[in-house]
């Protein structure tokens, strides 16, 4: 068997590939260009069901099968996909009711992809069918090293779906949760506004009332369609793991998606992938318009980041990158082409926090249909873009580095809950603000200080952090609330922590509810206000601001106050080492905080530029700079241990230092 270019044994380069995009002609001679470049991972058959399927019962896997053996002739090892993302018209045809349903009541339509709903049980079955005929076909052929569920789950907005079949879902899912129609009256208040029911029948899906739909309703319906969507995983990995035993069964998630719960759908599943497209994900992600410029071409110094440190979390340790940017995309309001050297440095930043393989989507740019302007590693002729020549020298970069062994145990964790996402979704009390924006300015703040950082759900153990910091937590679940009283490290919780219950309702003892002894505070009233409204805040003789949200709290006789507002009132406070932030903070104050809390946790930490990066693995330390300009890295690192690079970077740049540690 011909060998693939050389590279080490822990970390791998894939691609995603259509054979049945092009004739059957080039697929030898892509395979051989792949191995060529130091690829030895490819991802096919994601959307492929109207070519395995032409008809109903009808199955052409010939193709597939001589695609999956010119692969594994060049040593290539493939991810095969589940093509349920993309049911063919004679499905749709024959089951209409199958389509998902807007707020508006309105079926989506035929014609691009991700047309289905998630609770529709004869979908279900149509996928259980194809899967077991794929895994009974290829479950043991040798090429196939993995298997991907499906595709990108609730992409363009399909997790909530208001069709018929999700309404009945619904309420069976409401009576197991709730057992009598009477709890669930008295767990949602339906007291207020007489929106009491008389039975489990009478509920429907929360759209289309005159104004605001019951908080709880709304957030159990978060709830429901998160779990459809672990269900609709769960049967695919049932019938690979009897089929195909021995492979790795994985799903590819996306860019800050909230509308269901990764770390729920990731047990059933054995590592967490997601797809990686920088400078589209900065152009549609709120951030203010002279960040975006400074890095419209290189992507925000920490965007990627959190993705890697969040779905390591999610994949217990185990995650890869399936779908990395290769140049200019089709999707986003405006796609720039990246700087020459970013397509290399996003690779090495994905192995720098722990990824086992970086897949760079897609091979061949395509000539036609909606992704004509994605770009890939070449071009629709087959020539290679500039990418493919970057993707080479990555796995050169590989090779000379040799293994690169686990990432870096992190003693700093950010506690990400979807559920808290969904919470304050349903009641932001203030349009600006934002879960996912905060829980990213912490973890900038963390970022500028060169430390590695976990990403953690609500049920992580905490007892190896030495800081832990929790963005907005509306409901803090019992055993998170053990987990922060138990675990000996700093505590940071941000504002509306423990503000409501699970159904709700706001606690008994008030906010923060359960953490109220641990955190020393009772919040009596909050307010949110426009920009011009920012509240001063005084921490350590400075003045910086709280600017869309502040809380009135009453500190425990045994609370300290750090920092307060200008009209006098608590906006930081300290228990012990439990520490509660009364107020959104500006990106001034919180990195204040922040350091001042690592330094208190006694870590080590650097005051790095805008757009310098670190992160370690194994024996290395990984420096990168998103630019605008260049860097002198000798500051703040050793350079007389550099691996690859050297002292002074251009943007674009990345270094590795090899670490006495």
């Amino acid at each position: 068997m011909p060998q693939s270019g050389p590279r080490p044994s822990d970390v791998t380069i894939g691609v995603c590939y259509y054979p049945e995009h092009w004739p059957e002609a080039v697929w030898a001679e892509d395979a051989r260009h792949m191995r060529e470049a130091g690829i030895s991972r490819v991802r096919i058959g994601e959307f492929a069901w109207s070519r395995l399927e032409p008809s109903q019962g009808k199955y052409d896997f010939g193709w597939l099968a001589r695609a999956l053996d010119v692969l594994h002739g060049e040593g290539l090892g493939v991810i095969l996909g589940t093509p349920t993302a993309t049911p063919p018209k004679w499905l749709v045809d024959a089951m209409p009711d199958m389509l998902p349903v807007d707020r508006h009541g309105r079926p989506r339509g035929f014609g691009s992809r991700r047309h289905y709903c998630f609770s529709h049980a004869g979908y279900r079955r149509e996928c259980a069918r194809i899967v077991r005929a794929l895994a009974e076909r290829f479950g043991e052929h040798p090429a196939i090293i993995a298997w991907q569920t499906d595709n990108e789950y609730g992409c363009h907005n399909t997790v909530l779906s208001w069709s018929d079949e999700a309404r009945l879902g619904f309420r069976h899912w409401l009576k197991d949760r709730y057992g009598s129609i009477a709890a669930l009256n008295d767990a949602w208040g339906n007291v207020f506004w007489s929106m009491e029911y008389r039975d489990f029948e009478e509920i429907d899906l929360p759209s289309a009332t005159v104004t605001e739909a019951n908080p709880a309703h709304r957030t159990d319906f978060h709830r429901y369609s998160s779990d459809q969507v672990a269900a609709f995983n769960r049967v695919q990995v049932e019938i690979i793991r009897a089929l195909s035993p021995g492979r790795d069964v994985l799903h590819n998630f996306m860019t800050f998606f909230l509308d269901f719960d990764h770390h729920e759908t990731m047990k059933d599943l054995d590592i967490a992938t997601w797809d990686s497209y920088p400078l589209g994900s900065l152009d549609v992600f709120p951030m203010p318009a002279e960040r975006k410029a400074a890095f419209a071409r290189t992507g925000d110094p920490d965007l990627q980041a959190f993705h890697h440190d969040l779905y390591r979390g999610a994949g217990r340790g185990r995650f890869w990158v399936m779908e990395q940017q290769p140049g200019p995309v089709n999707w986003a309001d405006y796609n720039p082409d990246a700087a020459p050297g970013l397509v290399r440095l996003w690779g090495l930043e994905g192995f720098a926090h722990g990824a086992e393989t970086i897949s760079y989507f897609r091979w061949r740019q395509a000539p036609f249909a909606q992704e004509q302007f994605h770009a890939g590693l070449n071009l629709p002729d087959g020539s290679p873009d500039r990418a493919y020549h970057e993707v080479k020298q990555l796995s050169a970069d590989l090779a000379a580095l040799g293994t690169l062994g686990k990432a870096v145990p992190a003693r700093v964790a950010l506690v990400f809950s979807y559920e808290a996402s969904w919470f304050l979704r349903v009641q932001p009390q203030g349009r600006n603000f934002s879960y996912v924006e905060q829980a990213f300015a912490m973890y900038r703040a963390l970022r500028r200080l060169g430390l590695d950082i976990d990403i953690v759900g609500p049920e992580a153990d905490l007892s190896s952090y030495a800081l832990v910091l929790v963005p907005s937590m509306p409901f803090v679940p019992e055993r998170l609330a053990a987990e922060l009283v138990r675990c000996p490290g700093m505590v940071l919780a941000g504002p509306r922590t423990g503000s409501r219950t699970a159904s709700h309702r706001i606690p008994g003892n008030l906010a923060p509810g359960p953490l109220a002894d641990f955190l020393g505070v009772r919040v009596t009233r909050v307010e949110s206000y426009r920009p011009h409204s920012a509240v001063p805040v005084r921490y350590e003789n400075e003045v910086f601001h709280f600017d869309r949200w502040r809380e009135f709290v009453e500190p425990g006789a045994d609370t300290e106050v750090l920092a307060k507002t200008e009209d006098g009132r608590p906006a930081l406070t300290r228990k012990g080492r439990a520490h509660y932030l009364a107020g959104s903070p500006d990106e001034a104050l919180l990195q204040r905080i922040v350091a001042r809390l690592a330094g208190d946790a006694g870590l080590a930490v650097l005051d790095l530029p805008a757009g310098l990066r670190t992160r370690r693995r194994g024996a290395f330390r990984f420096v990168f700079n998103y630019g605008p300009a260049s860097a002198d890295i000798s500051p703040q690192f050793p350079v007389t241990s550099v691996v690859l690079g050297g002292a002074r970077l251009e943007a674009g740049g990345a270094a590795v230092l090899r670490t006495e540690d």
